[in-house]
């Protein structure tokens, strides 16, 4: 009977296992597809309590195994735990990049902060020299909208940054944003010596809104360069699922295993 007991057991464990690490992968998964810190720190906390189960269960497992002396179940048990974990590493590291998201932290930067700053450029420049329909207002309001379009140009620039996982490419996008910075900086300094004296204050507020821009385009850069949310997000549909995948046939090996020994003259 005792026998019997610890078969019943074995079968009921490597079953547990096997939905212990299905959630294990999905809540990895939707650790790297959250949104926010709160809830991807959230699904890590989860795919990890789910990892502790899996543990716990192979670990009886084990026993039962080598007390019923199935020797074959044994090795394949041995095989999946050797898998589980380079699994387990692997997952780590992926984690460990996803909570820190950077590259959505850059995103709400450049969605938000950033675009609000380029606006200001924007409304502070076109003020200068609004119905001036003169020679001089029209130079103004032409140096000002290049101004801007240098400044939108750069604007452009931070999604692809933002998307892009290559060294090389971020760095084409940086050197053209700064080359888009000197021209925005040398409009607005001619600005400074054509517009009459009652406007000099609105191109010091224009200069304070470009700096507030460039300062949060550097942030943004520095966290798109981090690339935690791109790098975490091409190990889990590549390195992974490979992983994920030799880890699940061990576990399906081992249930096929267990299901053909015979119940048939247990005591």
């Amino acid at each position: 009977m005792a026998n019997l007991n610890q078969r019943i057991e074995a079968r009921r464990l490597a079953a547990d296992v096997l939905v212990q690490f299905t959630k294990v992968v999905d809540a990895g998964n939707r650790a790297v597809m959250a949104d926010t810190d709160e809830v991807s720190i959230a699904f890590a906390k989860e795919s990890e309590e789910a990892k502790a189960a899996v543990s716990r269960d192979t670990d009886a497992l084990g026993t039962h195994l080598r007390n019923l002396a199935f020797s074959d179940e044994l090795s394949i048990l041995d095989e999946f735990t050797s898998r589980f974990a380079e699994y387990r590493e692997l997952d780590r590291s992926i984690l460990d990049l996803a909570v820190q998201n950077t590259n959505l932290k850059a995103q709400r930067l450049s969605f938000g902060p950033s675009f609000e700053a380029a606006d200001a450029f924007r409304d502070q420049l076109q003020a200068l020299s609004a119905g001036d329909t003169t020679a001089q207002g029209l130079r103004i309001q032409a140096l000002a909208a290049a101004a801007v379009a240098a400044v939108r140009e750069m604007q452009a620039l931070q999604a692809p940054h933002i998307a892009e996982s290559g060294d090389d490419a971020m760095t084409r996008f940086e050197k053209r944003a700064a080359s888009s910075e000197t021209m925005a900086r040398t409009a607005v300094d001619t600005l400074a010596g054509l517009v009459k004296p009652p406007a000099k204050s609105g191109i010091a507020a224009a200069r304070e809104s470009l700096n507030r821009f460039v300062e949060l385009n550097g942030e943004i850069t520095a966290l798109s360069r981090r690339n935690s949310n791109v790098r975490s997000l091409a190990l889990s549909l590549g390195q992974k699922r490979t992983v994920s995948a030799r880890c699940e046939e061990s576990l399906l090996r081992l249930q096929d295993a267990l299901s053909k020994r015979s119940f048939a003259g247990t005591r």
